[in-house]
C-alpha cells in the first residue's frame, strides 16, 4: 500500500538512494546533460534545482549546504561559478526533461535530463529574430491599394468615354445642326408653294370647264 510515501523511493535504502541522487546531481553540474531513467531524473531534478536556487547567494553558509548534498568541492565551484552566471535570471525551472523512448530489456522510460541554459539549439530557437530596420506601416500598404483603386476607376472612366467619343464623332456638331435646321426651315415654304401650285391650276382648269359648261 502507498500509505505516507511522499516521494518515488526508487527501490533503495534511504542511504542508498541518496548516494545515488548526490552522484547524479555532479554528473549533471560537470556534463550538463545526462541520461537516465524517467522517475530518477524527476527525482534529480528535486534535489538539485534547491541547491541552484541557494547558489544564486554566494555565501559560506549556502556553500556548506550545498557541499553537504554534493560532497564534491569541484562540484561546488562549478555550481556557484559557471552554472550560476548562466542561470541566475531564472526564477526557477533550471532543469529540462526530454523523453527518449523506452529501454530495451526492462522496458523502462527512459529520457535526458539537462541544464535549460546550455542547449544552444533550443536557444536560437526561442530567440525571436531581429526585424529589419525599415517598417512597413498599413499606412503604406493603403496607399498602395488606394492607388491601385484609382487606376481602376480612371480605367472605367476611360471606357465610358471612349463610346461618348465616337458617338460624338458620328452626330454631326451642334453648329452644323442648327445650320441644316435653318436650311430646312427656308427651303420649307418653297415647297409648300411649289405643292400648292398644281393645285391651284387644277382648281383654275375646274372653272373653265364650268364655264364652259354654262355658255352652251
Amino acid at each position: 500500500m502507498r500509505h505516507g510515501k511522499k516521494f518515488n523511493h526508487l527501490g533503495r535504502t534511504a542511504s542508498h538512494r541518496k548516494a545515488m541522487l548526490s552522484n547524479m546531481a555532479k554528473s549533471l553540474l560537470e556534463h550538463k546533460r545526462i541520461s537516465t531513467t524517467l522517475a530518477k531524473a524527476k527525482e534529480l531534478r528535486k534535489y538539485i534545482e534547491p541547491l541552484i536556487t541557494k547558489a544564486k547567494e554566494d555565501t559560506t553558509h549556502n556553500r556548506r549546504i550545498a557541499f553537504g548534498y554534493l560532497k564534491n568541492k569541484e562540484a561546488i565551484k562549478l555550481l556557484f561559478g559557471e552554472v550560476v552566471e548562466k542561470v541566475g535570471n531564472r526564477p526557477g525551472g533550471y532543469t529540462r526533461i526530454i523523453k527518449t523512448g523506452f529501454r530495451l530489456g526492462d522496458n523502462a522510460e527512459m529520457c535526458i535530463i539537462e541544464l535549460v541554459d546550455y542547449n544552444e539549439l533550443l536557444l536560437k530557437d526561442e530567440q525571436p529574430t531581429k526585424k529589419s530596420g525599415r517598417r512597413r506601416s498599413r499606412r503604406g500598404s493603403g496607399k498602395s491599394s488606394d492607388s491601385s483603386d484609382v487606376a481602376v476607376a480612371e480605367e472605367v472612366q476611360e471606357e465610358k468615354e471612349t463610346p461618348k467619343a465616337k458617338k460624338k464623332a458620328k452626330d454631326p456638331a451642334p453648329e452644323e445642326k442648327s445650320e441644316d435646321v435653318a436650311d430646312s426651315v427656308a427651303d420649307a415654304p418653297e415647297a409648300a408653294a411649289d405643292k400648292d401650285a398644281p393645285e391651284s391650276a387644277g382648281d383654275e382648269d375646274a372653272d373653265k370647264k364650268d364655264d364652259d359648261k354654262k355658255s352652251e
